[in-house]
């Protein structure tokens, strides 16, 4: 089997331990990677996890330009390991730009986290970055959080509304701690699912029915590294017992097709 992993935080080397600090703190569960490139490259490799999709998300706008010069020039070392997604903060004005330089850099789409990045996922300036992105730039969004009201599936349902030609990827099978919602307003719709931290707070059978209801063919595997390993992740989905031609697509030919590169 081959494993592309469409979902993984990496962090410069000097300000990791502060934000895997302020991730635990935020999350309230302790995580299981480093969060730096070589401890994610060594679980991929005890994995057998061929590719990667990685990102670090800017929380401010005077951070977009040096969180994307570190994901390129992550992936420039490691071309055949990582594909590398952008980001772009709301209130960033030249971000028409910033997402031709992302392009240029060779980074394959973009990361939105609400939650952190303190946005709604439907609002004006999310909007407008997502219709300036186009339909062949995947934006891959954190969606769901019973804390907050960011990233709600409710308003991630109105952000596809908004933009229907946008290529969207909804992690957390489309709303980590509000499947219910995920279920009423995103299961079934234009949207690809991840299924990075799901299976430690859902039941397993629960993942599968989602899986059925939306469809196989827009499901993606994914860690969300250092959240979790590579390796505990392919275990999780292992347990579903799907058919093999499933497991392929969801492991990697949905994400080869996504972004256009195999593994």
């Amino acid at each position: 089997m081959q494993y592309f992993d469409t979902h993984a935080h990496v962090f410069p080397d000097h300000i990791v331990e502060k934000v895997i600090d302020t991730l635990q703190d935020f999350y309230q569960f302790k995580w299981q990677g480093k969060g730096i490139v070589s401890d994610l490259l060594a679980r991929m490799d005890e994995a057998g996890v061929q590719r990667a999709v990685i990102f670090s998300a800017a929380t401010k706008a005077e951070q977009v330009q040096a969180v994307n010069n570190y994901v390129a020039g992550v992936v420039a070392q490691y071309p055949d390991r990582f594909i590398g997604l952008g980001s772009i903060h709301p209130d960033y004005r030249e971000y028409e730009a910033e997402l031709a330089r992302i392009r240029s850099l060779g980074l394959r789409g973009l990361k939105f986290h609400p939650d952190f990045q303190q946005i709604r996922i439907d609002q004006q300036e999310v909007v407008n970055i997502c219709r300036a992105a186009g339909p062949d730039f995947p934006i891959l969004f954190h969606v769901g959080d019973k804390r907050f009201d960011f990233s709600s599936p409710c308003r991630m349902a109105h952000l596809l509304e908004l933009v229907p030609e946008m290529t969207a990827i909804a992690a957390h099978m489309g709303g980590y701690s509000e499947w219910e919602d995920a279920w009423k307003y995103l299961v079934g719709k234009n949207v690809y699912f991840d299924t990075s931290s799901t299976f430690s707070f859902l039941d397993p059978q629960e993942v599968k029915r989602i899986i059925a209801a939306h469809g196989v063919d827009r499901i993606l595997w994914a860690s969300d590294y250092p959240a979790a390993t590579q390796k505990q992740a392919i275990a999780d989905l292992m347990q579903l017992d799907l058919t093999p031609e499933d497991q392929e697509k969801i492991f990697h030919r949905n994400a080869e097709k996504l972004f256009g590169i195999t593994v």
